[in-house]
């Protein structure tokens, strides 16, 4: 199991969108949907709430029609799910790739072969993100870090 822990900066500037102001590392997430589609990848989109995966579900549909990536929430869509699937619940399916954008590692991230973590940048989810990284550190596992400029 890989683990990356994408560092945002401050001030960061990502795409704009039609929804005011998403938070950084939600823009970045989809980006990166994109681009694990694009490389033939199946994802899970962890959320913490049905809120947030309704706003990632929204700001993937902004994506341009020639970059559109194909996305459901949980329980919509085909039978086997689209190429991304967005849910604030475990997943029913094995996909290779988990975007967490919860504050906590879910019980079942050990199911995948890539995890993608964010280190925002308001205080109190930075915080969150080193305790990941030390939890995961704790599990034998040596994360990357990527700065997300």
């Amino acid at each position: 199991m890989a683990v990356t822990f994408y560092v945002l900066a401050e001030g960061q500037q990502l795409p704009e969108n039609e929804l005011s102001d998403p938070p950084a590392h939600f823009s970045l997430a989809c980006q990166l949907c994109a681009d694990f589609y694009r490389a033939n990848q199946r994802v899970f989109v962890y959320t913490a709430s049905q809120q947030d995966a309704e706003l990632i579900d929204q700001l993937l549909w902004q994506f341009a029609a020639d970059s559109f990536v194909p996305h459901n929430l949980s329980g919509e869509g085909p039978a086997r799910g689209a190429p991304v699937e967005i849910s604030w619940q475990p997943p029913k399916q094995s996909r290779q790739v988990l975007i967490n954008l919860a504050p906590d590692i879910p019980a079942f991230a050990n199911r995948f072969a890539d995890i993608i973590e964010f280190v925002p940048t308001p205080a109190a989810e930075k915080a969150q993100a080193r305790e990941r990284y030390k939890q995961y550190r704790q599990s034998g596992i040596t994360p990357a870090t990527v700065n997300a400029d």
